[in-house]
């Protein structure tokens, strides 16, 4: 039986590369693409810059970066890669953005998603109360709220204000009878028989 070739010839360069230079291609006869990687990923960037500059569109320069670092394409700063979440189905493991650019654009998907708002207008909702919390009239508003019937958005308030309002379940009356508490007028239910409370009228 006639031996396994351990090199191939590339098509492209000419050169004799091992097995390993060469892509899969399960249509060819050995299975291997007729181009080394190399001549693959050059032809590709070619293709790629001369179809974008046809298409009027920007060119996206190849970036001088260190060993262990990385660019976010958002930002354009360089970091090490200790500044990006990892993502094991990139080429180099590690997402896209780095962790800040990806936080700010997770909080306006959220944002979108959750209340049909973007950022602008959140930002000119809170301009419009006075930039602060639209019950304490006091802290820095940072949290949208809306109804859960409707799915209205109310108003931005702060982190205190927003969570009261989720504790008393958005009941108006409960709210109230806390008002009326809190201003000491007494609302104790009185005990008319075991077991049988009466609230004051």
């Amino acid at each position: 039986m006639a031996e396994e070739p351990n090199a191939k010839e590339c098509r492209k360069c000419g050169r004799e590369l091992p097995l390993a230079s060469f892509a899969r291609d399960r249509h060819r006869r050995d299975g291997l693409q007729v181009h080394c990687r190399e001549c693959v990923a050059r032809y590709s960037a070619a293709h790629y810059r001369r179809r974008r500059e046809a298409e009027g569109k920007p060119v996206r320069e190849k970036a001088d970066v260190p060993v262990g670092h990385k660019l976010c394409r958002t930002c354009g700063e360089v970091g090490p890669h200790s500044e990006w979440h990892r993502n094991a189905t990139a080429s180099d493991g590690l997402s896209t953005r780095c962790k800040v650019c990806r936080a700010a654009l997770g909080r306006e998907d959220h944002l979108r998603r959750r209340y049909g708002l973007t950022r602008a207008e959140r930002d000119e909702l809170i301009a419009s109360q006075g930039g602060v919390c639209c019950i304490c009239l006091a802290a820095v508003p940072a949290h949208v709220d809306h109804c859960h019937q409707t799915g209205r958005v109310r108003g931005v308030l702060c982190f205190s204000c927003n969570a009261a309002l989720g504790q008393f379940k958005d009941q108006p009356e409960v709210m109230r009878r806390a008002a009326a508490y809190v201003e000491g007028i007494a609302w104790k239910p009185t005990l008319v028989a075991p077991g049988v409370y009466q609230l004051p009228s």
